[in-house]
């Protein structure tokens, strides 16, 4: 209904000036012109004639802003600077050389143990060494050329009757596999050694000792040598392995 009254009242306009620009070409010199001049003026001194409703502007002015709603515009991302690498020169300069605890102290030095000083005999074989020391050591002197015995079990006689007690030692020498020195339980003394080769047969035995024995079968397929011209007995199994050898 608004924009209906606007344009009439737009092309109401529109022809009046139309009219006037028409008049003022026919007209536009001469008494006749003077005249209307004259006319026009006295209209303008004329007191003015009120518009009728129908022709004033009762409507807004047309242009107008209008926010219409929609996404927040996109944000810019600045990214941040960055930071130059100082020269290697520079950071080499500004570390300070490491604590005295930080220091690596190279690998550590390993001293070996001093080999035990051994009579000369007892380096030739320990077993017949031990031997000549039967009724003359007494336990402390054996430890102190054997060290501290591995184990200890007791002694009997031909009646069972426990009648000493046997330490066992490993060999310095390495000789045998293990020595096991028998000490009577009235006296002290030493009376028997035993020694356990790690790789010892009958035939070995022959070799070094001859063959001047006595011979007796023992349990499980094992055969007992007692020598008759040496204080030497010698046990072997069913293989001909030396399992023992008694020095007395």
């Amino acid at each position: 209904m608004a924009e209906g009254k606007h344009f009439r009242f737009v092309s109401i306009l529109a022809l009046t000036a139309l009219a006037v620009f028409a008049a003022d070409d026919g007209k536009s010199s001469g008494p006749a012109a003077s005249a209307d001049r004259s006319t026009a003026a006295s209209a303008a001194n004329a007191p003015q004639r009120a518009l009728p409703p129908v022709l004033r502007n009762a409507e807004p002015a047309d242009s107008s802003f209008v926010l219409l709603p929609g996404p927040e515009p996109a944000r810019t991302f600045v990214e941040p600077p960055v930071a130059k690498a100082r020269p290697a020169a520079a950071v080499a300069e500004s570390h300070e050389p490491p604590p005295p605890e930080l220091t690596d102290p190279g690998r550590p030095v390993l001293h070996r143990a001093p080999r035990p000083v051994l009579p000369e005999d007892f380096e030739s074989d320990s077993g017949l060494f031990c031997q000549k020391q039967i009724g003359h050591w007494q336990e402390p002197d054996a430890m102190t050329l054997l060290g501290v015995p591995s184990g200890d079990r007791p002694a009997f006689d031909d009646n069972q009757a426990p009648n000493g007690r046997i330490y066992a030692f490993s060999d310095p020498t390495n000789r045998y596999r293990q020595l096991e020195l028998d000490f009577d339980s009235e006296t002290g003394a030493l009376r028997t050694v035993f020694a356990y080769p790690w790789k010892m047969t009958w035939q070995d035995c022959r070799k070094m000792w001859g063959a001047n024995v006595s011979a007796a079968e023992a349990n499980k397929g094992r055969k007992f040598y007692s020598y008759l011209n040496r204080r030497l007995d010698v046990l072997v199994d069913a293989t001909g392995k030396v399992i023992s050898i008694g020095l007395y």
